[in-house]
Order: C-alpha cells, then sequence, then structure tokens
C-alpha cells in the first residue's frame, strides 16, 4: 500500500506519484542489518519435474514453468543472495473496475493482509519471519511480496501464505469496515501533494474514456460505499491461478521451490471461466485525441506547476523504446533539454519527465515547478517552445547515447540483483510477458536518434496534448493516431536472450562471518578502512565513505556553508563538468551518490568488480577537485529554496522539524541547532559560493575518515589505490569530537495549523539519558519493537490501524547513540485532522497499557526470533553492512558488539523488557507535536 511509489522498472523516471500507484509501506525502519540462513541451489533443470508441472522458457537465469490449473512460475536463484523473495502478481489493476468499483483492486490489497483461515494473523506472521513485505497496486497488476531469510522452512511457509492468500482471504465486512477509513487516510494524504492533484486532474482529462484516466487511489466515495459482496466477487474472479504470476528469487534449491509449489499451488482447481467468470479483454479503446485540452487546479501550496501530457503507444511496442529516450533526452539533469531551456535560466526551480509504461496505450508527462515569485507564463512559454524544439532538432547522437547508457547502467545492476528483477517482473508480466522485460533492453540498445526523432514527430503534437492550464484549442488541430498493442506471444515466441551474469559465491551475513572475513587497516593520517571482500552475481561491490569536520567552535555559523559543499561535490570538477561525471559515471556502470551537511560529508558507490578502480578514481576527483562553479551554485540553491518552500505548508516536514527544534535546542549559530523553514530558506538565499568554497578548504580532509568495501573485489589492488587518495589528505582545521549532551525538556502538546490540507501527522516521543551500550537498551529495542514495530502487528498499528482504522502509518522508533548520553523514543501517526484527538488518546493509552500491565511472556517470545531475523535480513545488502562497517570503525565496534547485542536480545525475559519500560518511558515526559487543518475540521464538526 505505497503512497508514493516510483514504477519498479530501474530505467524508469518516474515520481510524486501519490494520486497513481499506491501500496502498503511503514514508516521508515531503523538502519539495522539483517543476515540469513539458506540451501544451497539445485539444478531443477536436470531432474524430473513434479507432476502437473511443465517447463517453459529460459532466459538469462530466469527459467518459466506452467501448473496445469494456469499458474505461471518463474525462478530465479542465486545462491549469493542469502534472502528469497516470493512475488505474486495477480494481472488485475484499476484497468479492470467497473463504475462505482474505483479503487476496488487497492481495498482489495489491503484486505488481503487481513488472513486467511491458516493465516489468521498475516502482519504478525510477516513480522515474526523478520520478513520485508509489501503488496501494491498500480493500473494493470496487484502484486504481493515478501523478502525474508533463506530457510526451507521460511520458504515453505511464504508459499504456503500466499497460496492461501490466492483463494481463503477472509474478504471480510468487520475488515472492510476498518480499513475503508485506513485507505481514506492514504487518500487523503495523496490529497496534500498539489503536484499529486494536478496530475491525477491532468490524467483524467487526457483519458476520458479508458480507465487509465482514474487513479488507482480510487474515488472516495467508492472507497467509502463499496459493498462488501462486489469486493468479495471481484476477489473471486481475478484472485485464481489461471490470472496470476509467480516468482521465487534468491538462495533456493529448485527443486525443492517446484516440490512446494506443486503441493501448495498446484491443489488449487483451475476456475470455470465461462459466464460472468469470464475475464474479458479490455475493449475500451482512448480514441485519437482531437484537440489540445487543459485543467487549471487551484489550491494551497508553495509551488506553481505547469505540465503535458502525451499519449503514447502501449509498452510493449516498438516505439517504445524511443520513447523512453525521448523522455531522458528531455528530463535528465543537467544535460536534458527541459533542464537547459527552464532551470538554467532560472524560469523554473525543477523540472521533470516520465512516461508510463503499460500494456494499453499510456502517457509520457512533463513539468515544471516554479517558484511563487516566478512567472508561470514565461515557464510555460519555455516549456512549450523546448516541445517544438526538440521536433525541430533531433535529439543529436550524444543526447541518445547518454540515455542508452544510464539505461543499460540501470538494467545491468538490476539484472545482478535477483530480488529487484522479481519485482520488476510484476510490470513486464502485466504488459504481456515477463520476457518483455529483456527484449526492451534489447530494443533501448538499438535505438538511433532518427528512431527517437520519428517519436518525437509522431507524438509531440499540440492536438495530442493535455496541459495542466488554461491553453487555447488550434482551429486545425493535427491528430496523433496511436498504435494498437502488439501480440506479445509473437514478439517473445522463441526469445532466449543474452548470455546470464555469473553467480556467486554462497555468503552468510551472520555477525561471526561478517567479523571472521573482515580485514581492518589504518593510514598515515589516520583515515581507517575495512575490506570484505566476497564473490558476488555479476561482481557487484559497494563503497561507504564518510569523512567528519572540525570542531565545535570552528563550525559556529557554518550550517549551511557545509550542506552546500557537500551537495556541490557532483556538480562539477576542476577537470570535468556535473553532465561529464554523469555520463562517466553511467559507462562505469556505477551508482554514486555523495552529500552531507557540517559535521559530516559520505559517499556511497555501486558498481562492478572490473570498474572499481576507474570509480575510485572519479570519486577522488570529486572529493580532491570540486569545482564549486558559480551557474552550478546558483542552480543549487534555486533547487534548495523550492524544495524548501515546497515543505513550508506541509503537515509531516513541519512537525518533524517543531519536534526536533523542541527536544533538542541549541544555540542559533550553533551547527546541530535546527532552524525553522523561514530561518533555513533566508541561510540559503544568503549563501555565497565562497562561503562554500572557505568551508571545503577549511575542513575536507581525511584523518578523521572511515572507509568499507564490501563485495566482489581484489584487496590488493584497491588498497594502494586507497593509499593514493586519503593518505596525506589533511583538514586545515583537524577534526575534534564534542559531546551531545541530554536534554530533559518539558512536555507539551504543539500544534501547527496547515489549512486546506486534507492530512494531518502526529509526532511524539521524548529524549532518553542512555548510550547504546546501557544495559537496559536491549530490553527497550525490543520493547518498542513490540509497541510500534514489525509489521503492522506491533500494539500501536494494531490498536490505531487494524481495529480503530484511524492512521495509515502508524509507529514508534527508538535510538541511542554509541559514545553520548543521548537516546530518543519517537512515535507517528498520520490521520484526518477531525481524528487528531483520537489518535493521540489511543496512542497514550496504549503507552499506559504497557507501563501498567507489560507485554507477556507469550508476545516476548514470538517476537524475539521475529526481530532476530529481521535484523539478519537487512545485513544480507551489501550497502548496509558497509555503511555498518565504516561507522564501527569510527566508534571502535567490530560485528562482535553486534554478535553480543543480538545474544542479549535472544536472552530476555519478560520481566526485564517490562521493568526496562517502566524506568525509561514515562508517558508524564512526553512530548506531542500535531500539524493539520484542525480549525477545519472543529469548524465543521
Amino acid at each position: 500500500m505505497d503512497t508514493i511509489r516510483a514504477l519498479s522498472r530501474t530505467h524508469r523516471r518516474l515520481i510524486a506519484l501519490a494520486p497513481l500507484a499506491v501500496g502498503l509501506q511503514l514508516f521508515p525502519a531503523s538502519p539495522v542489518f539483517q543476515g540469513l540462513l539458506a540451501q544451497e541451489p539445485a539444478a531443477a533443470q536436470e531432474q524430473e519435474l513434479p507432476a502437473g508441472i511443465t517447463r517453459g522458457a529460459t532466459v538469462e537465469g530466469i527459467t518459466e514453468y506452467a501448473l496445469d490449473n494456469g499458474l505461471r512460475v518463474l525462478l530465479f536463484p542465486d545462491r549469493s543472495k542469502q534472502q528469497v523473495t516470493v512475488n505474486v502478481t495477480y494481472l488485475v489493476g484499476s484497468r479492470h473496475e467497473a463504475y462505482g468499483e474505483t479503487g476496488m483492486a487497492h481495498l482489495l490489497e489491503h484486505l488481503a493482509f487481513k488472513g486467511t483461515p491458516g493465516h489468521p494473523d498475516i502482519p504478525k506472521e510477516l513480522t515474526d519471519h523478520g520478513a520485508l513485505p509489501n503488496g501494491t497496486t498500480w493500473f494493470d497488476r496487484t502484486n504481493y511480496f515478501e523478502t525474508f531469510p533463506a530457510t526451507e522452512e521460511n520458504l515453505d511457509w511464504a508459499l504456503d501464505l500466499e497460496a492461501a492468500r490466492m483463494v481463503n482471504s477472509f474478504i471480510a465486512k468487520e475488515d472492510l469496515d476498518s480499513e475503508m477509513t485506513v485507505v481514506r487516510n492514504e487518500w487523503e494524504l495523496g490529497e496534500n501533494s498539489p503536484f499529486g492533484v494536478l496530475m491525477k486532474r491532468t490524467v483524467s482529462t487526457a483519458f476520458q474514456w479508458h480507465n487509465y484516466g482514474n487513479s488507482t487511489i480510487g474515488a472516495r466515495a467508492d472507497i467509502e460505499s463499496v459493498p462488501i459482496e462486489r469486493l468479495q466477487a471481484f476477489y473471486r474472479k481475478y484472485y485464481q491461478p489461471d490470472n496470476a504470476v509467480l516468482v521465487v528469487a534468491g538462495r533456493f534449491d529448485e527443486a525443492k521451490a517446484l516440490e512446494l509449489i506443486a503441493e501448495k499451488f498446484g491443489v488449487i482447481p483451475r476456475p470455470d471461466r465461462s459466464g460472468a467468470n469470464k475475464i474479458w479483454p479490455t475493449y475500451t479503446a482512448e480514441p485519437t485525441q482531437d484537440g489540445e485540452r487543459s485543467v487549471t487546479l487551484r489550491r494551497v501550496g508553495d509551488e506553481q506547476i505547469v505540465m503535458a501530457l502525451y499519449h503514447v503507444p502501449a509498452g510493449s511496442h516498438e516505439h517504445f523504446a524511443a520513447v523512453d529516450v525521448l523522455t531522458h533526452v528531455m528530463g535528465t539533469e543537467p544535460a536534458g533539454r527541459l533542464y537547459k531551456a527552464l532551470v538554467e535560466p532560472g524560469l523554473a526551480a525543477n523540472v521533470n519527465a516520465f512516461n508510463f509504461q503499460l500494456r494499453e496505450p499510456g502517457a509520457l508527462l512533463l513539468a515544471a515547478r516554479v517558484r511563487k515569485e516566478d512567472s508561470l507564463d514565461a515557464a510555460t512559454e519555455a516549456l512549450a517552445q523546448a516541445l517544438e524544439d526538440v521536433v525541430a532538432n533531433p535529439p543529436t547522437e550524444e543526447e541518445v547515447e547518454r540515455a542508452k547508457n544510464e539505461f543499460t547502467k540501470n538494467i545491468d545492476l538490476a539484472i545482478r540483483n535477483p530480488q529487484r528483477i522479481a519485482l520488476q517482473l510484476s510490470e513486464w508480466a502485466s504488459m504481456g510477458d515477463w520476457r518483455l522485460f529483456f527484449l526492451h533492453r534489447d530494443r533501448l540498445q538499438k535505438v538511433t536518434p532518427e528512431e527517437v526523432a520519428r517519436a518525437a514527430r509522431a507524438y509531440l503534437k499540440d492536438s495530442n496534448r493535455t496541459l495542466g492550464f488554461f491553453i487555447p484549442v488550434e482551429e486545425t488541430p493535427l491528430r496523433a493516431e496511436i498504435p494498437v498493442a502488439p501480440d506479445v506471444a509473437a514478439l517473445v515466441s522463441g526469445y532466449t536472450g543474452g548470455e546470464a551474469v555469473a553467480e556467486g559465491e554462497a555468503f552468510d551475513p551472520t555477525p561471526a562471518n561478517i567479523e571472521a572475513r573482515t580485514e581492518r587497516f589504518e593510514l598515515a593520517n589516520g583515515f581507517q578502512v575495512a575490506f570484505l571482500p566476497k564473490r558476488n552475481r555479476g561482481g557487484t561491490v559497494a563503497v561507504e565513505i564518510q569523512l567528519r569536520f572540525g570542531t565545535e567552535e570552528a563550525l559556529m555559523g557554518k550550517a549551511t556553508a557545509g550542506a552546500l559543499a557537500a551537495s556541490m561535490l557532483k556538480r562539477g570538477t576542476e577537470s570535468h563538468t556535473r553532465q561529464e561525471i554523469e555520463d562517466e559515471l553511467d559507462r562505469l556502470k556505477a551508482q554514486v551518490s555523495a552529500g552531507g551537511g557540517v559535521r559530516v560529508a559520505s559517499a556511497s558507490v555501486t558498481t562492478i568488480r572490473e570498474n572499481l578502480p576507474a570509480v575510485l578514481s572519479l570519486v577522488s576527483e570529486m572529493l580532491h577537485e570540486p569545482a564549486f562553479e558559480a551557474e552550478e551554485f546558483r542552480l543549487l540553491k534555486e533547487e534548495r529554496l523550492a524544495g524548501l518552500e515546497s515543505q513550508m505548508s506541509e503537515p509531516i516536514p513541519l512537525a518533524i522539524r517543531e519536534f526536533g527544534r523542541y527536544l533538542d535546542p541549541w544555540p542559533e549559530e550553533h551547527s546541530e541547532y535546527t532552524p525553522t523553514m523561514e530561518e533555513e530558506r533566508a541561510r540559503v538565499e544568503a549563501a555565497t559560493v565562497e562561503d562554500v568554497r572557505s568551508f571545503y578548504q577549511d575542513f575536507y580532509g581525511a584523518q578523521a575518515g572511515t572507509m568499507a568495501i564490501v563485495g566482489d573485489f581484489d584487496s590488493a589492488e584497491i588498497r594502494p589505490i586507497l593509499e593514493e587518495i586519503f593518505d596525506g589528505w589533511d583538514a586545515r582545521i583537524v577534526y575534534e569530537r564534542y559531546e551531545r549532551p541530554f536534554r530533559e525538556v518539558e512536555p507539551t502538546e504543539i500544534d501547527i495549523e496547515t489549512p486546506d490540507k486534507a492530512n494531518a501527522v502526529m509526532v511524539a516521543g521524548m529524549n532518553l539519558e542512555m548510550r547504546d551500550d546501557h544495559p537496559d537498551y536491549p530490553a527497550l529495542v525490543l520493547g518498542n519493537y513490540m509497541l510500534g514495530g514489525g509489521f503492522l502487528s506491533s500494539r500501536l498499528a494494531t490498536r490505531i490501524r487494524r481495529e480503530e482504522g484511524l492512521s495509515y502509518s502508524v509507529g514508534s522508533q527508538l535510538s541511542a547513540h554509541p559514545v553520548d548520553e543521548k537516546g530518543q523514543f519517537l512515535a507517528f501517526a498520520i490521520f484526518a485532522p477531525e481524528n487528531g484527538d483520537k489518535v493521540v488518546a489511543a496512542f497514550r493509552e496504549e503507552i499506559a497499557k504497557v507501563r501498567e500491565s507489560g507485554f507477556t511472556e507469550e508476545e516476548v517470545e514470538e517476537t524475539k526470533q521475529g526481530y532476530l531475523d529481521f535484523v539478519q535480513n537487512l545485513r544480507s545488502r551489501d550497502a548496509g553492512i558497509a555503511s555498518q562497517l565504516a561507522a564501527g570503525l569510527y566508534f571502535g565496534r567490530t560485528m562482535e558488539w553486534t554478535a553480543e547485542q543480538e545474544k542479549r536480545i535472544s536472552e530476555l525475559t519478560v520481566e526485564e523488557i517490562n521493568e526496562a519500560i517502566r524506568r525509561h518511558i514515562d508517558p508524564a515526559k512526553i512530548v506531542v507535536v500535531r500539524a493539520g487543518d484542525f480549525a477545519k475540521a472543529k469548524a465543521t464538526s
């Protein structure tokens, strides 16, 4: 149920899809890491298949099987990943909804988490198995997946769960009554976004007949009023084996997996598809648009927006690869046509271009965000001119190659990660066949500038355009004929793809194994390094670099300069422009993020073994030779200001910022001070490139830095490179750590009014005087997990979301510092403003219950293993391990410390947990901050 979800295809550049793509997701989890144990994969293709299963196509390591009941199965084994993803995709989405049923596919997705006779509490089971689960709904499909530690027991459980959910979900009236308000809360959250609402209106204006014009979240009236009988009928019709694709990816025994699939799913009968149970192909086709359309939206907000939407062919059509490249040519930054035409001249703060690649003809959407004080008319004219220009002056060879390089990089990295592929296949299966993923990749590699120019001429016509505001209609419009979706079966018939990438080793990421394989060393200037070499699928490797700056006194008044300096690292060096850096990273198949603030800067890298030396050389150039070019700095400031201004009336960022300001007050000039939105805007506006350059010259260096490399690399080859990059690179002002003290603050309740916002938020909590080595910390960690963690099975989620239906997202977090006596307990919830008092009351009541009655022994024992599996599961990610190792170097921690903490958690008693909660979590000290349109709610109550 994600509120904001970008399409999972790695090359799609989608943003802000709140009103369209929806799914299930909690607030961000704590940054812990998981590992797991699993079976070695067996060569199922060399063994006799179970009865009722036939083998189909194999493409680059993915093999298709079919059950007699119509279920399609894709197996993608990878022994180097110590986790398994099970993903079931039902070929039903909002495209299949009838009048009065908008949002039904998504609402049904929520109800499918409510349980079956054999799995009565699915959220608890997911939590108990340490899973990373989700469910999402889109125009053409609905999917459910869980990633879990790779054991035969877990695989048996996950397949049994999905088989049961396929035909035995409760879909009960009482569940609809409680979940409807949760989904409505999710709908309200989407209504807070001016961009999202404008996009919803623009899409609905463009698609006047086809169901792609209806957002997946649905109409509020349909969500509130749909009869349970219609949901049940929808479920029985579409949730069937002949309408589903099952993907299993990761570390598993293929032969055993097929036996389990035959056992769990094979007993489900193929449905009778006659009469009302027949699934008809969509026959409502959107007519050729016969004139420019427009829509104007007026709501409270802090930015101006203009967007243009064009109809384009289906995702399987041969033209779509050229449409993809055209989208990149227009939208990439900083070389994109829109960026050059609108952002660089200062006409817009930022621009976007993305497309909907769907089973039937979809859409290309381009947009510009404009600050309040700037001219929307000027931005509109520039946007129109850029679209006309790409037709008159077709994309160059360089532009097309840049797009193809980025697509190729992202696709290649995705292919090396079976978990990502398992989820991406949901999109391609919904377009007609999973092999379209590879076919589209092949088409992208062959796209020529002439084909992109042809696509621009064919589809970027005024008569094919829908605008997000009023524009006069042309008297003699040209019309764009959109081709029908091709025969996908004919397209993929006999397709075998390219060569599958090499498999990796079977690595178990337990703390003991990570510690045994990790090498640590220190350069002469104090820079600390950790190496964890291991063979990965496709030779992937992850790098984490952390640099620490200055002294408490020296950093006074430098917060804005420090943050902007970190943001400038990827925006050009003395030898390469910003675009040249991006092009080189694409060529090297590397993903590099760099950022930070006044006290710390960091860089994260993902690439492949053979390119690591060249990537490190480029990262070194970014760290040692940033250009701080004046024009790039101006553009950065514009983006930062636009981002701030877009949040100035939004409940969530306002509440979070106020909560931090109240619980952690500092003098205004201190680097730890949290400014108000207005203060931060003023600071950014006043910042100069000279300030930023001076900060870099004074504070950047490697003496207090740490670095970890995890994955497929040669230690002997990389160590001399690091010595050349970091040894001798010393900051002018030497780093000196300072203490962040515990602060006792007065409890209070703060309300922030955000007029005309349909959704509200609560952030509540208190400071804790403890480090993470405090004897009570493990007990508080597990206690918080039962109170507000896990997957919708915590005390807070059960009460506020599942029972009372007041909040879409609710939970709690607990943290403590390794050195300072500075911890925090924090809880959160989003809700309709009229439910604000109920949410706060329910939160306080649940805290009181835990303190008075405590958790039960059964509750503790059931949660322990689920929590340990959860942190072990997260530790399977190389980037996560690298981050943990780099931080551990600074704090003097090895994985032995992690192992001891987990051992302590496994031995906790219910008495220890309850006593720790009573000692440290005091309801009388809790601060509650809420933001929302409470005045309107009160006036209408």
